[in-house]
Parts: C-alpha cells; sequence; structure tokens
C-alpha cells in the first residue's frame, strides 16, 4: 500500500528489505511534507516526526553502468526472446536476441512491468503496423516491435539520457524503422495502430485523452508501470476516456494491460 502511495507522488523506483522499504525519487521532485503527510497516512498516525518515521539520503552519481555490469544476467522469456548486455554471449535457440546497455535509463526486462510488456506483444501481429513507443527508455519495446515486422516505429521520451541510450541500442540491434525524438507531448504526432506504453501511473492517467486521440479505431494499447492496486483507478479513468480495459498479466504486484477504444457514454441536457 506504501508502495502505491509514494508512486503517486512522484517516487519511480522501490526495494523491498526484510525490515525497511527503500523508494527513489529524482531529487527535483522530493517533497519532504508531501513525505512525510503520505507516510502518515500509509501509517494511520495523526502526526509524528520525519527523523521517526524514515530517513533521507542524496545519491552520488557513480559509474551506473559499471556497478549494472558487475551483477547482470541476460534475460530470457522462453524461446521467444532474450536480452543480453554487449558482453554476453547469444542466447541460443531464440527467435529474437536484443543487445541492450541501459546505462541511466529503463527497461532491460528485469523489472516485471518490462517484462510483461514483451510478453503482451508476443501475441500481436506488427507486421506492417505503425507502432509508438511512448516513453521509450532503452529503446527495447521499439527495437523488438521492429523484430517483430513493424516498419514504422515512431519512440519518444522526455529524458535526455533515455534518447541517448536508446539511439546507442537501436543502431546495437541494426534496427531501421524507428524513428527517435526527445519530447514531453505527442503535439504533432500522427495516429498509431500499436501504442506501447510502460511508464507510470500518473503518466497514463494524465495521458488517456491524448492517447486515445492518436491511437486507430482499430488499435491497441498495451500498457504496464502500474501495480496491482492501482487497478480500480486506471480501469475508472480509462472508461471515462472511452476505453475497455482488459487485464494481461500479472507480475510480482505489478500489471500490464490493454486498452481499446469504444464508444463513450455521454449524459445531455437539451434546453
Amino acid at each position: 500500500m506504501l508502495v502505491a502511495q509514494l508512486s503517486r507522488i512522484g517516487f519511480e523506483g522501490f526495494e523491498e528489505e526484510e525490515q525497511q522499504l527503500l523508494a527513489f525519487i529524482p531529487k527535483t521532485l522530493y517533497d519532504a511534507r508531501q513525505l512525510l503527510q503520505t507516510v502518515l497516512t500509509a501509517k494511520g498516525l495523526e502526526r509524528g516526526e520525519p527523523d521517526e518515521l524514515f530517513s533521507v539520503k542524496e545519491i552520488e552519481q557513480k559509474n551506473w553502468n559499471e556497478e549494472w555490469e558487475k551483477d547482470f544476467q541476460p534475460v530470457v522469456i522462453d524461446d521467444f526472446c532474450a536480452i543480453r548486455a554487449y558482453f554476453h554471449e547469444q542466447i541460443p535457440d531464440v527467435k529474437y536476441d536484443l543487445i541492450i546497455t541501459p546505462k541511466m535509463s529503463f527497461g532491460t526486462g528485469h523489472h516485471a512491468t518490462t517484462y510483461m510488456m514483451m510478453e503482451a506483444m508476443r501475441s500481436i501481429d506488427f507486421y506492417a503496423e505503425k507502432v509508438l513507443d511512448f516513453g521509450t527508455g532503452t529503446g527495447v519495446l521499439a527495437i523488438l516491435a521492429e523484430k517483430l515486422g513493424s516498419v514504422d516505429i515512431r519512440a519518444v521520451d522526455l529524458d535526455p539520457w533515455s534518447i541517448e541510450n536508446a539511439a546507442e541500442n537501436i543502431a546495437a540491434n541494426r534496427a531501421v524503422h524507428i524513428s527517435l525524438e526527445q519530447k514531453d507531448s505527442l503535439a504533432g504526432e500522427g495516429v498509431f495502430d500499436i501504442i506501447l506504453a510502460n511508464i507510470n501511473l500518473q503518466v497514463i492517467l494524465q495521458n488517456l485523452g491524448v492517447l486515445r486521440q492518436h491511437l486507430d479505431d482499430n488499435g491497441v494499447i498495451i500498457a504496464s508501470g502500474v501495480l496491482q492496486s492501482d487497478e480500480g483507478q486506471i480501469r475508472q479513468n480509462a472508461a471515462k476516456e472511452g476505453f475497455l480495459m482488459n487485464i494481461l498479466f500479472i507480475r510480482n504486484n505489478w500489471m500490464s494491460f490493454s486498452l481499446k477504444k469504444q464508444e463513450i457514454n455521454r449524459e445531455f441536457a437539451k434546453v
């Protein structure tokens, strides 16, 4: 429950340990008062001192690529695909072999959300479909979309680190049908048959209406980055925007889901 509440105020990464929860947030989004109120609410308290409830530490910059390489192991999804780093040998007996070096970006398949997104993509026909990867991160989903047959893929992200990293991964996988751009909105984009959105709860909720505008009437949105406990909130907001929601996979309390257009029922008064 606390993870769900913290994700709503900007926390993006979590590590659950036996006696504590580690939660990570960009420094620019950190609000001490907001955090205190969230923790008090989760504990059912009316008041309390911050140093009695949590501690805060600013993480120094490191060579995260070096740290990651120490423990990184390839991710294999049955015989469908494998995600490995450039220093790993090619994975045998898989249909699609992806080379991904994440650096500071999100998306290696280790996290449940990316894993589920790729599982969902396995059952979709991408051949000749126009695809949008909204919040591309490492570019892994866009790269897989090309391997699955799409020749018109748009990958966007607001983080310059992600754009730089995705460009490197796109080149490493010799993908030639991916258009990559740093931007914080979908203004100027066209209509897509398939939209991939592995982001977080708040970004998904804020962009449901915009995503609907850019989705073909017969298209589908595949999304993740949200907890299973957020299902009710997403389902309610999706219905308001004219979407039919379907749960696809649940993994480690995270979920992936699809959205398809349906008619919006609107009440009106004739005067």
